[in-house]
């Protein structure tokens, strides 16, 4: 058995923690997931709609929504290059136009469309391919524009240099906060539980048994090694403690037996013993995964947006423009405008305070695509950042651990959590339920891909 455990355990031995392990009151659950933002929630959400309500969220936070999810642009579309993503948008924008209806909670969905704007023909091509994919895919209402017509859409806009376009009236926002609490609270109605204020120590595991999920539906995939075995920990890192059989078999150079399998999750609040963690941890995911000795290719990277203050010179309702030169997006905001830029010079890491220098960097390209901004007055202290769980090629990661039964992986986002979050959780429900999903091909998603070399490269990322 390996479990790994919480620093404040360290300055005593294994019998020391198993000591004070059997004093502590012991939960259980069918399944636990990790993280409650607008991810964690929607899967607790479907797994209930499936009938499998005894399942823990754990929060680390007192409030949900503290991550990612209250840092959010709130944007939805449709309008990416790969299959799985288009297909991923569609099924979530139907959720989103229902959501109200389904779950008897507002998600303020809003369908004002996304119109991108292309600069050169090869971005003009570009829009045109992944139209054709969209159309291909059941998105019927993605147009080509002209610049006359973008001109209309926002009269405001210098287009000059603008060559034409896509706009899909169905891309909108959606309030990132009501739509995560709309998904828990429906799960809690069903009878899943919260644990707000509870930290994950560590995730214990032991001998697996070869299959994967309650049903047994799901095998187990080869193990898969990001670098070679389990390599030397970070900095800091809190070590594991393994049984004497599998500290025999590392001293001798061998690794224990894979795959391992899942025992129980450690909380600040005591332990849990279930066979099923969800690991919705969000940018902290590949820490969580590290509890329980799998591989996570997950890094943060900040995320700066910019509200103006209120802002009468735009229209009261238009799209979400892109600028294809520069990257620059903004929409409307109650009675100002947000500003979103993605600054290639970002480095990843757990920067989560907003850089005052960035506002002079967004608003010099705002004030190049939309003169009238130049007189917008911007707030610093109402400016915020947020962190992108950002993935090798930009594609969630969705599936099972290859080396560690019961450990569900729904992590990696890239920026596209919120407008995904209903079809993440309906597809990791149905994989810990049933082994599979007629949602989309779950394999495209599974952490495997990163091994194998079959990365799937989104290119429209904002």
């Amino acid at each position: 058995m390996v479990i790994r455990y919480d620093r404040r355990w360290l300055s005593g031995d294994a019998a020391s923690f198993y000591a004070q392990r059997q004093n502590i009151m012991t939960e259980a659950a069918d399944v636990v997931i990790i993280g409650s933002g607008i991810v964690g929630s929607s899967v607790a959400y479907h797994l209930a709609e499936q009938g499998c309500t005894n399942v823990l969220v754990v929060e680390r936070e007192a409030h949900q929504g503290k991550g990612s999810t209250g840092k959010s642009m709130g944007g939805v579309r449709a309008q990416f290059a790969t299959s799985v993503n288009i297909q991923m948008s569609k099924y979530s924008i139907d959720f989103f136009s229902r959501f109200d209806e389904v779950l008897g909670h507002p998600a303020d969905y809003r369908p004002h469309g996304y119109v991108f704007c292309a600069t050169n023909e090869r971005h003009l091509e570009y829009l045109k391919t992944n139209r054709e994919k969209q159309l291909a895919l059941g998105v019927k209402n993605v147009e080509l524009v002209s610049r006359e017509d973008i001109s209309r859409m926002v009269p405001q806009l210098r287009v000059d240099d603008v060559i034409g376009g896509t706009y899909c009236s169905t891309d909108g926002f959606v309030d990132p906060h009501s739509v995560m609490m709309g998904f828990m609270l429906k799960a809690r109605e069903r009878g899943v539980r919260l644990w707000l204020d509870t930290t994950v120590t560590g995730i214990e595991v032991e001998p697996g048994s070869g299959t994967n999920g309650p049903t047994g539906t799901a095998g187990v995939p080869p193990a898969v090694d990001f670098h070679q075995g389990p390599g030397p920990q970070n900095a800091g890192e809190t070590p594991a403690v393994a049984s004497h059989q599998d500290a025999g078999a590392q001293s001798a150079g061998r690794m224990p037996a894979l795959p391992a399998r899942i025992s129980g999750v450690m909380t600040s609040r005591g332990f849990v013993s279930t066979r099923i963690v969800v690991n919705a941890a969000g940018a902290w995911a590949a820490q969580v995964a590290r509890m329980a000795g799998a591989e996570l290719p997950v890094e943060p990277l900040r995320r700066q947006l910019v509200p103006t203050e209120p802002f009468d010179q735009l229209p009261k309702r238009f799209p979400m423009v892109i600028d294809m030169s520069t990257g620059f997006h903004f929409r409307r905001e109650g009675k100002g405008i947000l500003l979103a830029w993605n600054d290639p010079a970002e480095t990843s890491g757990f920067k989560t305070e907003f850089d005052a220098s960035f506002i002079e960097k967004i608003l010099t390209r705002a004030a190049d695509r939309v003169p009238c901004l130049v007189d917008a007055e911007v707030n610093p202290r109402r400016a915020w950042a947020g962190l992108y769980e950002m993935t090798p090629d930009h594609h969630a990661i969705i599936g099972p651990a290859p080396n560690v039964e019961g450990l569900y992986f729904v992590n990696g986002f890239s920026g596209h959590g919120v407008m995904h979050s209903p079809a993440s959780g309906r597809i990791t429900a149905d994989l810990v339920l049933h082994g599979r999903s007629d949602l989309i091909d779950a394999s495209l998603l599974g952490v495997e891909r990163f091994a194998k070399g079959e990365l799937l490269e989104e290119t429209a990322i904002l």
